[in-house]
């Protein structure tokens, strides 16, 4: 068990302020989905995403009594189960939403492309340890590049552009860290732009259609882009206060496609108005806030990379739902961390918190 000196470490801002998104979530997941179906499975998905929250809250406690700094020994264990389990995806993953990303087990479908982002954290900041002010030229840059290719390559051809996407987030903030220099930095940035003509013939044609309609939203009114324009009228109509928990127009009649998932920012903007969402955006910077103050406290250069990529994770994943049913961001899929309705998403999210309160609870040295 914890003693006491390590539980008054704790981070109790940053447990309040997941606490509360958790309970949020659950809430506006009840609204989006309490019309579909019978009566008695009214609010199945808002039991089902209950109760995985508080299995991974016990999973959290249990990995508090053990320093994380033990993951690094099991990196290249971690790594190796990770192209595992994105290969088994390619033979027997199931297939949904026109992507190949699901791997059933028992009741519960998986999806490996959620666990992979925060495996490939602790495996390159392992990676990333060695190489802290080292990484001076592009014979030391490369092997980290290909180290994070490979999942990168698997993941996309499932295909998953918006993890895909998070992978690259969760590298840039960790060599950034790790002291690239930024000439090599604003290079690399170059030749991935000059890059994107050529990558733009790899993608599939729903994924040109996402880019192409995110530009023009009615060049497909109803196909690609009519999940942007129902966002923009749920956000749009919620105004100051919103239309009330229940009263949603778009979401409640399912005008608003994916409403307790990807799009669930769009229900939070209609149901409690500018004035809600502009609260619950305070959470998340809170949350963010807080995983930086927790890199820059963490005792080693392990615990400052993997807080910097689970933090630059969550940044990203929050930048890019709200952005997209904003409109101002193409459509990848992306869900809103903690509140979301996913089994995948949410264990990964809560395990990434749970190792953030892990190196800020075990940050001074004189305890050990």
């Amino acid at each position: 068990m914890l003693n006491q000196r390590l539980l008054r470490n704790l981070d109790f801002i940053l447990i309040g302020v997941t606490a509360l998104i958790i309970l949020i979530s659950l809430v506006i997941i009840g609204s989006a989905t309490h019309i579909n179906g019978p009566s008695e499975d009214r609010y199945w998905y808002v039991e089902r995403q209950g109760l995985f929250a508080l299995a991974n809250i016990a999973v959290i406690f249990i990995m508090l009594n053990f320093d994380y700094k033990s993951l690094e020994k099991f990196s290249g264990f971690l790594y190796a189960f990770n192209l595992a389990m994105l290969l088994a995806v390619m033979f027997v993953g199931q297939s949904a939403l026109g992507a190949q990303r699901w791997i059933q087990i028992g009741p519960i479908s998986l999806q490996p492309s959620e666990f992979s982002k925060l495996i490939m954290i602790i495996a390159l900041a392992q990676i990333l340890d060695k190489r802290t002010g080292k990484l001076n030229s592009f014979r030391d840059i490369i092997p980290v590049f290909i180290y994070v290719g490979i999942p990168f390559v698997l993941v996309l051809k499932q295909p998953d552009l918006g993890t895909s996407l998070v992978f690259l987030a969760i590298l840039f903030g960790m060599i950034f860290v790790a002291g690239i220099s930024m000439r090599h930095l604003m290079v690399i940035i170059g030749a991935g732009a000059a890059f994107m003509p050529i990558f733009w013939h790899f993608l599939k044609d729903y994924q040109k259609k996402r880019l192409t309609v995110f530009i023009d939203p009615n060049v497909d009114p109803l196909g690609s882009g009519y999940h942007i324009i129902q966002s923009k009228i749920a956000i749009g109509s919620g105004m100051l206060f919103g239309k009330g928990l229940f009263n949603g127009t778009q979401s409640q009649l399912n005008f608003l496609p994916e409403n307790h998932t990807d799009f669930i920012f769009a229900v939070i903007g209609e149901e409690l108005g500018f004035v809600g969402a502009t609260l619950i955006l305070l959470l998340y910077l809170i949350m963010l806030y807080r995983g930086v103050k927790i890199a820059g406290a963490a005792r080693d250069n392990f615990g400052m990379l993997v807080a910097t990529g689970i933090t630059s994770m969550l940044a990203f994943h929050l930048l890019v739902n709200v952005g997209m049913t904003a409109g101002i961001m193409p459509v990848t899929g992306i869900p809103l961390p903690l509140m979301s309705y996913g089994v995948s998403s949410l264990t990964t999210n809560l395990i990434s918190i749970g190792i953030l309160l892990n190196i800020y609870m075990r940050r001074q040295k004189i305890l050990f």
